[in-house]
């Protein structure tokens, strides 16, 4: 890998994106550090972005309402995806015996990583609805 010059914006994005686990999109990271960093561009975000994507710093989860959100947590774990309020929540890693499971049933098959996302409603969202039915 290319060695690239150290950037204190650089720095920050990726620190922001690990002290969070709200899954954000470039947009959310920008308007978090924008008043610190005066100079911080929206393009500056996407290509640290995807220079972490590159090199493994981040993942990118999926895309929610028509922005790509990230995670900095890059072990294998799944997702639950509120259809609701589209925030996106980490979930608990499924076991051995679901992935032995996939694994003997997947004849002819390398499997090199896994992506699982579940969508739903959180229960955030499903208690407001209890409350107030018309805010459905």
């Amino acid at each position: 890998m290319k060695a690239r010059k150290h950037s204190k914006k650089r720095d920050e994005i990726l620190r922001i994106l690990r002290e969070t686990n709200a899954h954000p999109s470039a947009l959310w990271v920008y308007d978090k550090l924008r008043y610190t960093i005066p100079d911080l561009s929206l393009g500056t975000v996407y290509r640290n972005l995807s220079l972490f994507r590159e090199e493994g710093s981040v993942i990118r989860v999926a895309v929610v309402d028509g922005e790509e959100r990230f995670d900095a947590w890059t072990a294998p774990h799944p997702h639950l995806i509120c259809v609701k309020c589209n925030r996106v929540y980490d979930f608990p890693e499924p076991g051995e015996a679901m992935l032995k499971w996939v694994a003997d049933n997947s004849p002819g098959y390398d499997i090199d990583f896994r992506r699982t996302l579940f969508y739903g409603i959180c229960a955030d969202c499903k208690n407001m609805a209890r409350e107030d039915p018309e805010l459905c």
